[in-house]
């Protein structure tokens, strides 16, 4: 395969920014995000992989909520039948785009891994400090409805990715779109190991 430009400089920024998202899972500042290859179109790898870590951050985002929403319930994190019902209905939205329902499911399992990360940490975290515990409770079934509207967005961008998952430079071009959405948010340590997990299986056959 011949490389661009772009992508070769992306595979670059890729290895420079990869303890961002593996290794020790601790906190690495980064006073820069990656540059993003010159070429960054809709249509172009990097377009079409930067969406799945900015819909896999915005997803998370809501695991905050969530752990809020049953922060001092009793109700526990994991939950299998809303956890299959998610997976289902992605499988079934990922037949109807034309998409590959295995791929879709595996990838949500890691993002619903990844959000009972931020829920187990932020918990660990209220626990540890109560000054930090959320004072208001988010309606729970109004988060839902807003991660309902995120997985269909994620739904197509997986379907529309299908090349780039599987290519080589998927993984280090992935590594910099996840490394610009850390800056970007400001993700603190929690944040960003949950980010990563999210993204596990994006790239095919990783």
């Amino acid at each position: 395969m011949q490389l661009t430009p772009s992508i070769r400089s992306a595979l670059t920024a890729g290895a420079a920014v990869a303890v961002l998202l593996t290794g020790t899972g601790g906190a690495v500042a980064a006073p820069t995000a990656p540059p993003a290859p010159a070429t960054a179109t809709a249509h172009s790898p990097y377009g079409r992989l930067g969406p799945l870590a900015g819909l896999s951050a915005e997803r998370l985002a809501t695991g905050d909520l969530v752990a809020a929403a049953k922060w001092g319930t009793g109700s526990p994190i994991d939950d299998p039948a809303r956890e299959q019902e998610v997976l289902d209905s992605v499988a079934e939205q990922a037949r109807q785009l034309g998409a590959d329902p295995a791929a879709t499911v595996r990838i949500f399992r890691d993002q619903i891994e990844a959000s009972k990360i931020v829920q187990r940490g932020l918990h660990r975290r209220w626990d540890a400090d109560p000054a930090q515990a959320p004072t208001t409770r988010p309606d729970l079934e109004e988060v839902r409805r807003q991660i309902n509207r995120i997985n269909g967005e994620l739904v197509r961008a997986i379907a529309r990715s299908p090349h780039a998952r599987s290519a080589p430079y998927c993984a280090p071009l992935l590594t910099v779109a996840a490394a610009h959405v850390r800056h970007e948010r400001h993700l603190d340590g929690l944040h960003t190991r949950a980010l990563a997990r999210s993204l596990r299986s994006v790239c095919a056959g990783t």
